[in-house]
């Protein structure tokens, strides 16, 4: 990976490009290719947390091959732990760290260093943001925080898409509740809301 600085004017174009999103697959998407791209990485993944069974499971990725992406589960409580922990974690040599799960598909890969970050939404764990490097290389502080960033604003956005389908879903099923008959126009009038006792012809104005 080369030496990069991810100007701000990055941070506002992938925070302008993620707000007009209606789709939670779609942020991640457009937030694993920004991140790729900006770090002239060799790619980047987004995972959110399956809460049944403890597994990260991969939404969007930008970079790697479909055998890497396919190789395994990837266990919440055994891999790495930036969901876990809530806090970032970088690996300078994959293969030759612990806490990385499949070292070999690594390897065969072209994967040298890896940086993980948790994505939070509402103060809770929602998955993990990983930047992975084909050269080793030392994540800095000021890429570390960035990283973190991004991954802030991509669980905020995927939150604010899901409640936006979720408010859509939830409208569509009452109006199918209702049944298209019952919605008739409820324009204001002269008359509505005046008292019957009142002779109509002082609303004829």
């Amino acid at each position: 990976m080369d030496e990069h600085t991810m100007y701000y004017d990055t941070i506002i174009k992938l925070t302008t490009a993620i707000s007009q999103c209606r789709d939670p697959e779609e942020v991640a998407l457009i937030t694993a290719e920004s991140v790729k791209t900006a770090f002239k990485a060799k790619g980047c993944s987004v995972f959110l947390v399956n809460r049944e069974t403890r597994e990260l499971g991969l939404v969007a990725s930008s970079g790697l091959s479909r055998e890497y992406l396919e190789k395994g589960p990837i266990h919440f409580m055994q891999t790495i732990r930036e969901a876990k922990d809530a806090v970032p974690i970088a690996i300078y040599d994959v293969q030759d760290d612990p806490r990385i799960e499949y070292p070999e598909e690594a390897k065969k890969e072209g994967i040298s260093s890896l940086l993980g970050v948790p994505i939070i939404s509402h103060n809770k764990i929602i998955g993990a943001l990983r930047v992975y490097t084909a050269d080793n290389w030392e994540f800095s502080f000021n890429d570390i925080t960035l990283v973190q960033s991004v991954a802030l604003t991509c669980g905020m956005a995927m939150d604010m898409c899901r409640m936006y389908k979720g408010y859509k879903t939830s409208i569509e099923i009452l109006k199918n509740m209702r049944g298209e008959n019952t919605y008739k126009s409820h324009k204001w009038t002269p008359y509505e809301g005046v008292p019957t006792s009142v002779d109509p012809s002082i609303c004829d104005y």
